[in-house]
């Protein structure tokens, strides 16, 4: 019998360690409301604007961030539209969510260096049933692995790892959403582009016909067929089928098409990656970070309000300030997983590309310098994020816009804390 659906985390003051980045970044937004009421400037509710564009942008027609988010805020104008408005933006924000860090050390070592923010250990009830429930869908429902792949579908903690970036999950099935989509993501991963069988050639069509299962093909009804009976012919395909349907009766309209969107890209930047590959092109260090832009960890806080059991609305989602949050969030992530997977990596056979690769190359200096300067660039990247998110929660304290943001500061931490304690597939890099 499965185990009875435990209660969700109750959010607690914050203790004595490290605040977690939700935390952070509530005492930032504040601090931003403080100085901007100090100094005149009442309760603008559009963000710092952003710096110039470069002189070869073009401006005609060009819009700021402030002016988008000024608009939806103020919602529609008229006789009997008052009640269309999604919140009247004069009311403080919503409280943050405040959490204990750890009460004792968390399993492994982080990076020596690295900005980051502790977070509690997962609930350990959520994370037995996640992971039985996960283990059955892949086993029974969708095929995904044969047996001597079991000990590194085990190793991979994938229910350790969304208990800890999605806290506030009302149920295990809200927390099963992101774990299908996870597994499903990382079986393309391993199966198309690396681990397991995978290669540069040939890519861009695999990539395509899976993303068929997330993006439906529209075609006659003497092809249809054909098309439906192709998801079901490799893992990969039968797991974002498979996860993308149950997703999609959660989650409104808008939310799924958002994730077919960020797939789309994460698809993209694989892409980018191969024909590297296949070219043996070493990129420069700002080539290789706008490829980790789009091959990165997006999709996974992006449908952070699905799996949390509420909807930011689309036109708040694609404002450019919300876009400039997500994206660091997902390039920092990102960063994190080539500090702690550049071991893993340089053990593996080929020539794999990862930020302290990219820099020693380019830049000519040692491994040891590389991949310090790359822990240089991660925090670079996370207080962009910090400050771009605080921004926008003291610009903005729509209930929708302020969980949201809570909800992506968790995932951060999250990923982080399964990076650091899945000791099974990581370890440090002797440079300390």
């Amino acid at each position: 019998m499965p185990a009875s659906e435990p209660s969700p985390p109750q959010p607690s003051p914050p203790g004595a360690g490290s605040p977690s980045g939700a935390f952070v970044l509530a005492e930032a937004a504040a601090r931003a409301r403080d100085i901007r009421a100090a100094f005149g400037g009442g309760r603008s509710l559009a963000p710092s604007l952003p710096a110039p564009p470069p002189a070869d942008a073009p401006a005609t027609g060009a819009r700021t961030a402030g002016a988008d988010l000024g608009r939806i805020l103020r919602g529609p104008s008229g006789l009997g539209t008052v009640g269309l408005h999604l919140a009247r933006c004069e009311g403080a924000s919503a409280p943050v969510e405040q959490v204990e860090p750890p009460t004792a050390p968390a399993e492994g070592t982080p990076v020596p260096g690295l900005y980051h923010h502790p977070v509690p250990e997962p609930d350990p009830v959520r994370v037995a049933e996640v992971s039985r429930r996960i283990k059955t869908w892949a086993l029974d429902e969708v095929d995904l692995y044969p047996e001597d792949w079991e000990d590194q579908f085990d190793g991979f903690s994938v229910g350790r790892y969304m208990v800890a970036c999605h806290p506030d999950a009302p149920t295990v099935d809200h927390l099963m959403l992101a774990t299908r989509l996870m597994v499903a993501e990382n079986a393309v991963d391993d199966c198309y582009c690396e681990d397991h069988g995978g290669s540069p050639i040939g890519l861009g069509g695999r990539l395509l016909l899976a993303h068929t299962a997330l993006d439906p093909l529209h075609t006659t009804k003497e092809y249809q067929p054909r098309w439906a009976e192709s998801l079901h012919s490799d893992a990969p395909r039968r797991a974002y089928r498979s996860a993308m349907e149950y997703f999609v009766q959660a989650a409104g309209a808008s939310q799924a098409d958002r994730y077919r969107h960020d797939m789309a890209r994460l698809h993209m930047g694989y892409l980018a990656e191969a024909a590297w590959a296949q070219t043996h092109h070493v990129p420069e260090v700002w080539e290789y970070l706008a490829m980790r832009q789009f091959n990165n960890f997006r999709p996974c806080p992006t449908i952070t309000d699905t799996v949390g059991g509420y909807e930011l609305p689309a036109d708040l989602h694609a404002t450019p300030a919300m876009q400039r949050v997500i994206a660091l969030a997902g390039n920092a992530t990102t960063i994190v997983n080539d500090l702690y997977s550049y071991t893993k990596e340089l053990a593996s056979p080929g020539h794999h590309l990862n930020l302290p690769v990219v820099i020693a190359e380019r830049a000519g200096i040692s491994d040891r310098e590389a991949y310090l300067k790359s822990v240089d660039v991660h925090n670079d990247l996370m207080h962009d994020f910090e400050a771009a998110a605080a921004a926008l929660a003291a610009a903005c304290p729509v209930p929708s816009v302020q969980r949201f943001l809570r909800g992506v500061a968790a995932w951060v931490d999250g990923n982080h804390y399964w990076h650091q304690t899945n000791t099974y597939r990581y370890s440090l890099p002797d440079f300390w």
